[in-house]
């Protein structure tokens, strides 16, 4: 992939190992980033018996830097057989990414626990241990898509296409060169420049044809990819080296790094020109993958940019970033995209006409390489839920990216670097065939109220709306527990633990896929609680019931209060001859004699429930008593909120008798 895309912002650091001129002349190399050279010259190193971590780390980057992350795996190997404090933060990333490529996922965890160990915890690892399912999630999402290697692609790179709007074309980058006899090569990675190129896509096959490459001043000696096309078609966005006007530019540490550059046309006919640069480019760091909002109103893009994330050594890594562009065409300043950024590298932005918002990232627990994700907008267009991995056969143990997609025909591209494909990079067509699943996860821990120690080996028990067991579990030593719940959907989850009384929570979960996180603390048993109780008293405070509410003019019995309700339940058989007198409130809305009946019908029906659930009728009595015995100052005429209204809306249950 052109080495996510030329540079892919990695910024690498010289380390001078060893005396010998052969090292050196290959670390400079490698400071030059002519990795194919140093590759060459550091497996002559190795050949001839001269080995360290050093050279081993070099090697292998040689290997991860042209995204061969089989042989990259090999030399990384081999780094780790050294002490595990010695070896740089970075290096364990790099081993866990391409022990996935090889799908070595166990492995892969492994070194990432010796990380834990030997590096302690750090944004680095918290980012991966927040994601210990990642495969079940990634296993959920996948065989959505049928995909397909197109014909036309070349033994070279193809990648990173783009709708042309108000055409049937596609609009990609390509170091196919034909007409060129003498083809002028990165020294990075001995590969041919890219241009773009324009191509005819079949309506049916989605397969690409006469492809024409696009004029002059928007192709240059160096590489060109990326673009993107403002809705009338006459506005394009493309990344470039920072190659202007013939003017080849370089870093302070004289890397070359990517701009995106802007150039117009007058119609469909016309030639592309007016080539300028965007003003937040600089010399010093990338800027690259434009992608445009649904409404054109802001540029997302991806870059290392100061104000980026950095990696476990400190070193900025590629955020998405956009600027908006007001009606004169004038740019803000650049605004970090906090909600999808990882301390790895993230790229590739793209908005679908449904808003979601699709990118690629190696910072997330994924199959290996860059994985494709998507992310849920809010009504201003900015992605803010979770990130969701699309899953196989999109996502593979390599690099996959430049995602795009047409909603209403569910089809698209993407780019990846599998091995299966004809080139270095090609472009896959896919057919959307079923969307992206709703999920909840929601993970806790059971512990025990009084104190906040773990409860071990409880049982956590997870019921539908109807309060019928869907999955029950007894919890390790670590007392936690995970479950799959659907999108909109009531749940209950209730702890239970031997000389413990029963804990349970309410759960309405969201229509959209998210994760949750619901603690549950068991008290001690309803028998421990009561050693003082007397008549008199309210099972609301013996029992620290959560208050029994009503909603609004109605009597009905909430899902929550159902929940408490099973507390009292409990009480009752384990006292078999208390009764208990059942006393329900209302807020002051309404007329006072309506509020009195409304009340009466409430506690009535409290009553009701108890005794479907078992409890003898002769053992509750149920009054209401409406609006006079307010909790707060909401009275007649009042102004409160619906909150305080609210408090006023509640049972009691009074002990009449014990024994």
């Amino acid at each position: 992939m052109t080495k996510k895309l030329f540079i892919l912002f990695v910024l690498i650091s010289t380390v001078v190992f060893g005396q010998k001129e052969k090292v050196k002349e290959s670390n400079q190399d490698y400071k030059d980033l002519a990795y194919i050279d140093a590759q060459k010259m550091y497996l002559s190193i190795v050949k001839n018996g001269y080995e360290n971590k050093e050279v081993f780390e070099k090697l292998g980057d040689t290997y991860y830097y042209n995204n061969d992350y089989t042989n990259a795996n090999l030399w990384y190997s081999k780094v780790f057989q050294y002490d595990p404090e010695s070896i740089d933060r970075n290096y364990y990333f790099k081993y866990i990414q391409t022990l996935k490529a090889v799908r070595e996922y166990e492995k892969a965890d492994q070194i990432l626990n010796l990380y834990a160990e030997v590096k302690g915890e750090d944004q680095y690892l918290e980012n991966y241990l927040n994601q210990p399912n990642y495969l079940e999630k990634i296993k959920r999402q996948s065989g959505r898509y049928e995909i397909k290697n197109l014909e036309m692609n070349s033994e070279i790179q193809d990648f990173g296409t783009s709708y042309l709007p108000n055409s049937n074309s596609i609009v990609y980058a390509s170091s196919q060169d034909t007409a060129s006899l003498v083809k002028r090569r990165h020294k990075w990675n001995e590969r041919v420049f890219l241009n773009l190129y324009k191509a005819t896509a079949d309506s049916i096959t989605l397969e690409l044809s006469d492809a024409v490459k696009l004029n002059k001043a928007l192709n240059t000696k160096f590489h060109e990819s990326n673009a993107v096309f403002t809705k009338d078609g006459n506005t394009m966005y493309f990344t470039r080296n920072n190659y202007i006007k013939r003017n080849y530019k370089t870093s302070s540490d004289e890397i070359n790094k990517l701009k995106i550059l802007k150039a117009t046309r007058e119609n469909a006919t016309s030639p592309w020109e007016n080539i300028t640069e965007l003003p937040f480019n600089s010399d010093e760091f990338s800027t690259a993958h434009p992608a445009l909002s649904k409404d054109g109103k802001r540029l997302f893009f991806a870059s290392d940019r100061p104000g980026s994330m950095t990696d476990g050594n400190n070193r900025l890594t590629s955020d998405i970033w956009y600027v908006t562009i007001d009606e004169n065409g004038d740019f803000s300043e650049p605004v970090n995209v906090n909600s999808v950024n990882t301390i790895g590298n993230d790229l590739f932005p793209f908005i679908s006409d449904n808003g979601d918002f699709y990118y690629s990232s190696t910072g997330h627990q994924g199959l290996g390489g860059l994985d494709v994700y998507v992310v849920q907008t809010n009504d201003k267009g900015m992605p803010v839920k979770e990130v969701i991995n699309i899953g196989k056969p999109v996502n593979s143990s390599y690099d996959d990216f430049a995602f795009i997609i047409k909603d209403s025909l569910k089809t698209g591209y993407f780019s990846s670097n599998r091995k299966s494909g004809k080139g270095l990079d090609d472009i896959y067509s896919f057919k959307q065939t079923k969307d992206l699943k709703c999920v909840v996860d929601i993970n806790g821990i059971v512990t025990n109220e009084e104190n906040g120690e773990l409860m071990p080996f409880a049982t956590v028990t997870l019921l539908d709306k109807d309060n019928k067991k869907i999955k029950s579990i007894v919890v390790g030593e670590d007392a936690a527990y995970s479950f799959v719940l659907e999108c909109g959907q009531n749940y209950s989850i209730r702890a239970q633990k031997e000389d413990f009384s029963i804990a349970e929570e309410f759960v309405q979960t969201p229509k959209i896929s998210t994760t949750l996180e619901q603690p549950l603390a068991v008290a001690k048993a309803v028998e421990d609680k009561v050693v003082d109780i007397k008549v008199g008293d309210d099972l609301n405070d013996i029992l620290d019931l959560n208050m029994i509410y009503f909603d609004f003019d109605k009597h009905n019995i909430r899902y929550d209060a159902e929940i408490e309700l099973q507390k009292v339940l409990a009480f009752m058989k384990a006292y078999p001859n208390s009764i208990i007198d059942i006393r329900s409130h209302t807020d002051s809305r309404a007329s006072d004699g309506y509020n009195i009946k409304l009340s009466d019908r409430r506690a009535k029906s409290t009553r009701a429930y108890l005794i479907m659930k078992g409890i003898k009728a002769n053992r509750l009595t149920a009054r209401g008593y409406g609006e006079y015995q307010l909790v707060n100052e909401c009275s007649n005429g009042v102004d409160c909120t619906e909150e305080q209204h609210q408090l006023n809306r509640r049972s009691e249950f009074i002990i009449m008798k014990l024994k």
